[in-house]
């Protein structure tokens, strides 16, 4: 893969996370995630390649959103698979709340794992505890073998759980285990990340939360030598008919990380709200300052940008309420 095309995308997720901090704090989820998606589908349409998103936010009859199958790129240079959420953590964005990410990840064609948008029963841990886990096993089990590959206790792990009812049993388990929780709102990719981060304090990811998320983690996770499972969990029947007209078969399968993001992988990431791995967007009547991150599973680089954007030399303009304009 070019590593230009790296370079590249990171515009891509300045541009979204520029749009959706416009609504940040303003309460409306869906319209903070309709200006970054509108935002971020620009973007990806100036960049020189041929480009089909497998990981998007739905299927062509859910428009605006950027969806499963759909090309974007100039429709030259070289042909990629796309995985992106463009507003990561949207009601994180809509409550000013910390942790909300503009996402995107490609790779060669072929490279991600291409399933319907549905649940992903998921843990993520970093590199010290690579080879450690297994999601058949359970939390208890988990915490021990990460516990052992730290050669520390169990009461010295803190894992990363959302917030949500379906865990209340995972939650309980834990603490039960004697290792530390912290419960998020939102942001599973931000916190399958974090795993990997020391200055974060965080040693696992548990929990089940969309296979998008899940797709998009494991790309970030193979750039920095982190590790992940999941497995799709199925909310109807409806979803797994959907899956096997995609070519998933074994519908009880667990995927490794390499299943889900295999080759090389670049992952880049803007952040729109202030959180553990990224600032927030700042915006000030001439510009904006963006603090990004990109990553290539290739050579194991992690560049961190920070970037001043002057509105009066942007080709696209945001406005107040987050829509992108041409000048």
């Amino acid at each position: 893969m070019d590593r230009n095309l790296a370079l590249e995308v990171v515009r891509v997720t300045e541009m979204a996370a520029l749009a959706a901090a416009h609504l940040m704090g303003r309460g409306d989820e869906h319209k903070a995630d309709e200006v970054a998606v509108e935002a971020m589908r620009t973007a990806l349409n100036s960049i020189p390649m041929r480009g089909r998103v497998v990981i998007g936010e739905g299927e062509r009859d859910e428009a605006p959103m950027l969806y499963i199958g759909e090309e974007v790129g100039t429709g030259d240079g070289p042909a990629v698979d796309i995985a992106l959420d463009p507003l990561e953590g949207t009601t994180i964005c809509a409550r000013g709340k910390e942790n909300s990410l503009a996402v995107i990840a490609i790779a060669d064609g072929g490279n991600f794992l291409h399933a319907p948008d549905t649940y992903m029963k998921k843990i993520a841990v970093g590199p010290e505890s690579r080879g450690a886990i297994d999601i058949t096993k359970s939390p208890t089990e988990n915490l021990v073998a990460i516990a052992k590959a730290k050669k520390c206790k169990v009461t010295d792990l803190t894992a990363i759980v959302l917030n949500r009812p379906r865990h209340e049993d995972l939650i309980c388990e834990i603490r039960k285990a004697g290792a530390r929780i912290r419960l998020i709102d939102d942001g599973d990719v931000s916190a399958a990340i974090s795993t990997c981060r020391p200055v974060t304090g965080i040693d696992v990811l548990f929990g089940i939360g969309g296979a998008p998320e899940g797709v998009l983690a494991a790309a970030a996770l193979r750039c920095v030598g982190g590790d992940f499972q999941g497995q799709l969990a199925w909310r109807n029947d409806e979803e797994k008919t959907r899956a096997r007209a995609m070519g998933i078969t074994d519908l009880s399968r667990v995927y490794g990380i390499e299943d889900l993001a295999r080759g090389n992988v670049c992952f880049a990431a803007t952040g729109v709200t202030r959180g553990d791995l990224l600032r927030g967007v700042t915006i000030s009547p001439q510009g904006a300052s963006t603090h990004s991150v990109v990553m290539r599973s290739e050579t194991g680089t992690v560049r961190f940008i920070r970037a001043f954007h002057d509105f009066r030399h942007k080709p696209f303009v945001t406005t107040p309420d987050g829509k992108i304009q041409k000048r």
